[in-house]
């Protein structure tokens, strides 16, 4: 079994419903809402807004489901057991990571793809990271590419941050970047409610709908803007309460997808088709937006490392594994391999972000593919699975229908990317 990857804002358990609430919503925001207004210009202000919504509504839907998975493992665990009603209310046992309920669902196999769809989607974000740096920071120093701030400014940086084995010492980081985030959010909502206000009429000339085929680019950036999915367990877990859980999950997501609706048309309706795939290069050129957009790539630049850790921990685990090449070595082949790995994989991504034309047009691409199977399909395929069986009718239809939705919906940005432009 792969050992559990702690989350710094995890650690421990006895977490208030407000703590739960703070954890949730730092786990699901990230850089991908800066990308929203974009999408909203692709597909429309209303049809991105209800793009927007309908993610949000099936987000919380499909992490209801991985809940109930665990709780029917949990029963079937304590009947075998022999604990009472008491001990099952107190959470004693059956605490389940997503790759524990692809292993309890479909054996290693299950595990294998579950933790492969993690890496991926986990992959995604740290390129998108690396994008959005890259190309913020060009927009400052225009005489950098983006390529050029990515190879020779964040590769080292970053090769020498994999190095710090310490989660505890890199989660403050990972507070100051939401705290930039926050930041950067309310720089460009300043900027918006200026340019509506001089504009008078701030829906002239701005499409409600403007396409079949920007609803599911809009559908993508809006799921991959709420990250964390695979944290849902642990957020479970770490509350001492977790009867709570449910309800703070719901004001969690609900409160996080009205700023989502609400920055996405403000940010559209300001600038129109000028509106660039990150918000945040629509700003004037000054230096309160120079200083914001640096700052905020520091602080995502030092994230980057505790973003990467979960990719690390699988990884090395299969260095690591039993009769595996480094084990069996030992010693300094066995240090110098895992630290070879890290450097390896730090620079696969660096190079594969080299390559990335565009940040909105990757964030949906993410979102609707490795995102949609691991926050739809899997928890779909996991509910039909271990609760199926006693489950009503209206419960299977559900599951069937996000199952196969999730599977056109990551068929389609499959599609769009490899299709010929």
């Amino acid at each position: 079994m792969a050992p559990e990857v702690k989350v710094p804002l995890l650690e421990g358990r006895g977490a208030t419903p407000a703590q739960t609430l703070g954890n949730i919503v730092v786990s699901i925001v990230g850089t991908g809402v800066l990308g929203l207004p974009f999408a909203f210009r692709t597909a429309g202000w209303l049809a991105g807004a209800l793009g927007v919504a309908g993610a949000g509504a099936a987000t919380f839907y499909c992490m209801l489901l991985l809940l109930d998975c665990r709780d029917k493992l949990r029963e079937q665990e304590t009947e075998e057991d022999g604990l009472g009603d008491e001990q099952r209310r107190h959470g004693d046992g059956g605490n389940y990571t997503y790759g524990d309920l692809g292993e309890r669902c479909f054996g290693p196999v299950g595990r294998h793809f579950t933790e492969a769809i993690i890496v991926l989607c986990q992959t995604g974000g740290t390129v998108a990271y690396l994008v959005f740096i890259g190309q913020n920071i060009s927009s400052v120093l225009p005489a950098l590419s983006p390529a050029t701030v990515v190879l020779a400014f964040l590769l080292p940086a970053e090769v020498a941050l994999s190095f710090v084995h310490s989660l505890s010492a890199l989660a403050p980081f990972s507070i100051l970047a939401d705290a930039c985030t926050v930041l950067a959010v309310a720089a460009v909502v300043k900027e918006d409610v200026e340019l509506l206000v001089e504009r008078g009429r701030p829906f002239a000339d701005r499409s409600a709908f403007a396409g079949l085929w920007g609803v599911p680019f809009a559908c993508g950036v809006a799921v991959f803007c709420f990250e964390g999915f695979c944290l849902t367990l642990a957020l479970e877990a770490s509350m001492s309460n977790r009867a709570k859980f449910r309800s703070v999950l719901l004001q969690a997501i609900a409160g996080v997808t009205v700023v989502y609706v609400g920055f996405g048309v403000c940010g559209y309706l300001a600038y129109g088709d000028a509106t660039r795939d990150i918000v945040t290069l629509n700003l004037p050129n000054n230096w309160s937006t120079a200083a914001v957009k640096v700052v905020l790539c520091v602080a995502l630049a030092l994230t980057f490392a505790v973003m990467m850790h979960p990719i690390h921990e699988i990884v090395e685990s299969r260095l690591l594994a039993p009769g595996g090449w480094a084990r069996r070595r030992g010693g300094f082949v066995e240090r110098a391999a895992l630290h070879l790995s890290r450097v390896a994989v730090v620079a696969a991504l660096a190079a594969i972000a080299c390559f990335v034309p565009a940040f909105g047009e990757f964030a949906a691409f993410v979102g609707s593919t490795v995102c949609a199977l691991l926050s739809f399909v899997l928890p779909a395929l996991f509910h039909l699975r271990v609760v199926g069986p006693t489950a009503s009718t209206w419960a299977r239809a559900v599951d069937y229908f996000f199952l196969l939705s999730g599977l056109v919906f990551a068929g389609h940005g499959m599609y769009t990317v490899l299709s010929p432009q």
